[in-house]
């Protein structure tokens, strides 16, 4: 008798259970959105777009959640609408328990910037990929012009801008860097007037470690406006160009 007093106790808990959950979700489905909010994640260090870009995005697509059911709302349409602007990495949408539909977004974050003859002005993120540029906003990366196809720019050149950012000595002596036809390079110094002519980018720490001896053993000794160009191409040997 104990027994069966039990199954039916347990057997009314697990139906009560189950009529609150498909009550309250009712309620919830039925429920009025009252608030629309978008928060960038990483607003701080980039502002490449802001909240309301994201609001305007959506409500173009006529998915503003404000006034509707939170049964009639699509947060997935509403994240794939915002991952359509090409500057947004990732996003997540989802309910509050206070009403309101909140978007989590987070930017895409640029690792070299291009300047290019034939493609153009875009970003290369830090997932190798084409980023567009900002109306608004910019950001401190080396930038790179000349010749430069998207290959070459998601290639050679975005290794070489990785080298930057892992060496802060080197990102901040390049101010430029130029590319020529032949996929040559140039750096364009923030210190003195001349070119440093890197050729290939092939071996290029070893030819900046060659630039750092010269810095110390040659510029600094007969002065850094004798030269308009200091060539590092060749092997165990620094070829400059006087003015």
């Amino acid at each position: 008798m104990k027994k069966i007093l039990i199954i039916l106790i347990a057997v009314v808990v697990i139906g009560y259970l189950i009529f609150s959950a498909s009550y309250f979700r009712g309620m919830s489905r039925n429920r009025i959105c009252e608030k629309f909010s978008v928060v960038i994640a990483d607003s701080v260090r980039y502002r490449f777009v802001s909240a309301q870009d994201i609001v305007n995005l959506v409500k173009r697509y006529d998915l503003d959640p404000v006034g509707k059911t939170f049964g009639e709302i699509n947060t997935l349409a509403i994240r794939d609408t915002i991952l359509t602007n090409r500057l947004v990495k990732s996003a997540e949408v989802f309910t509050t328990p206070g009403g309101a539909v909140l978007a989590s977004v987070y930017q895409r974050k640029p690792v070299l910037r291009v300047i290019s003859d034939v493609k153009g002005n875009f970003y290369v993120d830090d997932e190798c990929r084409i980023m567009p540029v900002s109306g608004t906003f910019t950001v401190y990366v080396p930038v790179a012009t000349g010749v430069i196809d998207e290959e070459f720019a998601r290639g050679r050149l975005y290794d070489f801008a990785l080298f930057l950012h892992a060496h802060p000595y080197w990102d901040a002596w390049v101010e430029q860097i130029v590319v020529r036809k032949n996929r040559e390079v140039e750096l364009i110094p923030r210190a003195g007037d001349f070119r440093i002519i890197i050729g290939r980018l092939d071996d290029y720490q070893a030819k900046l470690d060659k630039f750092a001896r010269f810095v110390d053993k040659g510029l600094n000794v007969v002065g850094w406006n004798r030269y308009s160009a200091i060539n590092l191409k060749y092997d165990n040997q620094v070829v400059c160009t006087k003015k």
